[in-house]
């Protein structure tokens, strides 16, 4: 097999190629020849020492990937050679074939797509946790979704509307609010070109918004959160513009809104029953079709490198997807 290893974590030009023996799954493990695996921003974070767990060395990154079963190891009864999954395991994808967690893995439907499963779990089970279970969202309640042409942020805009909710859908080019729309976003803000408080305040008759999905933080964190609806929840997913923001703490209290944390990977350990339930809510409604990844594009395994730097370009719509 081959596998991009990192065996000195200071980015992602160390990254290697190259070839290693095939491993054995022991207990508890499948060996998966992975079909298509997909770029998210741990997977940066990760190479670079910066992410929250750091993996003993040397280690294969590639956060989530989806492909067939080759072996199952002792115990592993739920799933069986020959089987389409997808997992979000944290490393290992970013190779030919990787050993995956059986419990881990979801089952898939023969008829759906690897490209498409590759890029499902990561950011429908957060959008589905964020707005569903952490904010309770209404049919009816306005979303602001920042960076929404984005992996996590399209991924909200469809879950948003297939719960019956309006959408602003915020990005930081005229094609990309362009994509959002076409995703179902009832309206768009460039914040690239113009003034996000006062855009939010108009597209809400200055009621503000009921959630606001903030996968992003930075600088427009706090212009956000100061237009967010009375008992508005404001979404903590995560910080891809870098910087940790900081909120005066007078803001939540003048609304009555709520800063709520969310951390999927946390609630899927934590509460695996209710993750389980989930994860076929969301299989179910793919199968509906209301809501299916989009997909920027997909590039060889052996170009990892170059997509981590169409990743850093910010030009990147929805997901990338490596491809075997």
């Amino acid at each position: 097999m081959h596998a991009w290893l990192c065996e000195n974590p200071v980015g992602v030009d160390a990254l290697t190629w190259k070839e290693i023996p095939t491993p054995q799954p022991k207990a508890g493990e499948v060996l998966l020849e992975v079909k298509a695996a997909s770029l998210n921003f741990p997977d940066l974070l990760i190479v670079q020492n910066k992410y929250q767990t750091k993996p003993a060395l040397p280690f294969v990154p590639g956060s989530e990937y989806a492909g067939v079963v080759q072996a199952v190891g002792e115990g592993v009864t739920h799933l069986k050679v020959g089987q389409h999954v997808a997992c979000l395991s944290g490393t290992g994808g970013f190779g030919t074939h990787t050993l995956a967690p059986a419990a881990l893995c979801l089952p898939l439907p023969e008829a759906f797509p690897f490209v498409d499963a590759a890029a499902f779990i990561m950011i429908y089970a957060t959008g589905h946790h964020a707005l569903i279970d952490r904010a309770q969202l209404k049919a009816g309640e306005t979303v602001l979704v920042l960076g929404a042409a984005g992996g996590v942020g399209t991924a909200a805009i469809q879950i948003a509307k297939a719960c019956g909710a309006r959408v602003i859908a915020a990005a930081s080019t005229d094609a990309k609010c362009e994509l959002c729309k076409s995703i179902g976003a009832d309206a768009t803000i460039n914040y690239s070109s113009g003034n996000l408080r006062d855009a939010v305040k108009a597209l809400t008759n200055g009621k503000g918004p009921d959630v606001i999905y903030d996968p992003i933080g930075g600088d427009f964190a706090e212009a956000a959160f100061r237009t967010i609806a009375r008992r508005g929840r404001y979404l903590v997913i995560g910080f891809a513009a870098g910087p940790i923001p900081s909120l005066p703490l007078n803001l939540p209290l003048l609304k009555g809104a709520s800063i709520v944390g969310v951390f999927w990977g946390d609630f899927a350990k934590h509460e695996p029953k209710a993750n389980a339930l989930l994860m076929q809510e969301l299989a179910k409604m793919y199968a509906q079709g209301k809501i299916k990844p989009v997909i920027d594009r997909t590039m060889p395994m052996a170009e990892l490198k170059a997509a981590f730097a169409h990743m850093g370009s910010r030009a990147v719509m929805g997901k990338l997807v490596m491809v075997n």
